[in-house]
């Protein structure tokens, strides 16, 4: 008999898994509902807490404010010393092509000189030869063309303090003007040429002639040259203009010369160039 209960019971057990598994999730979440978490309250920081955080972020950003600055003078100052540093060998490739123009333009001036005083004299006791080649040397030119490269950079970086502060563009600006002049004489010069001394030339030399002296040769044809006195004369006030543009170029030259001088001296104080000289 006890053996048939206990089977029976056993049965009974089997028989009911499910509602025993179903049962014991509702308890656990009831258990779950019943918990609440505590409110948490924060103690509030002191009001010196703010204030010193505050500080340091200030701090923070004014010492990175003042590193950029640094930083951003420093490549300002390279950046102007390569600019002037750059501007003192322009300059100084330029008083050197002055100078050699200028020795140039000298010859031009007394070949000038000397045909003027060469129209006065008879035509048939004049030197045709000679005279062929003072023409030749009248029709030469020497243009200057400047080293502008650290002039433009420097013209466009204006706004840096070590530009804005300085007499650099004055001294810029006054060079550049005496350019401007001795450009405007140069052009007068070409102008003089296509108008007397090119007719002059094609009038009377022929063309094996006229190639022989611009190559500094002897004239194949001699026999050819000849002038009549009007032909002379002609010449001879024709030059005299020519000899008047000479003259300005010569002088435009030297105050040319002059102020990239003057710019050169300024910027060597101004910029402390003096080490590269």
């Amino acid at each position: 008999m006890d053996e048939s209960q206990n089977i029976s019971r056993d049965k009974d057990e089997q028989g009911k898994p499910e509602e025993n598994k179903i049962e014991t999730p509702q308890i656990q979440s009831a258990d779950m509902e019943t918990h609440h978490h505590p409110h948490l309250h924060h103690k509030p920081k002191p009001w010196k807490e703010y204030l010193l955080e505050g500080l340091m972020i200030f701090v923070a950003v004014t010492l990175g404010f003042i590193a950029e600055n640094v930083r951003e003078n420093i490549n300002n100052r390279e950046h102007v010393r390569e600019l002037t540093a750059q501007l003192l060998q322009d300059l100084k490739s330029d008083t050197l092509l002055l100078n050699k123009i200028y020795q140039e333009e000298s010859e031009i001036f007394h070949a000038n000189d000397t045909l003027i005083a060469l129209s006065q004299e008879p035509s048939n006791q004049i030197n045709i030869k000679h005279l062929m080649q003072l023409v030749v040397i009248s029709h030469s030119m020497w243009p200057f063309h400047p080293s502008s490269g650290a002039i433009t950079a420097i013209k466009n970086e204006l706004h840096l303090k070590q530009f804005s502060s300085s007499k650099i563009i004055g001294y810029i600006s006054d060079y550049e003007s005496h350019i401007e002049l001795l450009h405007t004489e140069q052009g007068i010069t070409l102008q003089y040429q296509r108008s007397f001394i090119d007719p002059f030339l094609l009038s009377h030399v022929s063309a094996a002639n006229l190639k022989a002296a611009f190559d500094h040769l002897p004239f194949p044809h001699p026999e050819q040259l000849s002038l009549s006195q009007a032909d002379v004369s002609r010449l001879g006030t024709d030059m005299v203009l020519v000899r008047i543009n000479t003259k300005g170029l010569l002088e435009h030259n030297l105050r040319a010369k002059a102020d990239a001088e003057k710019l050169l001296q300024y910027i060597k104080r101004q910029y402390h160039l003096e080490e590269e000289n």
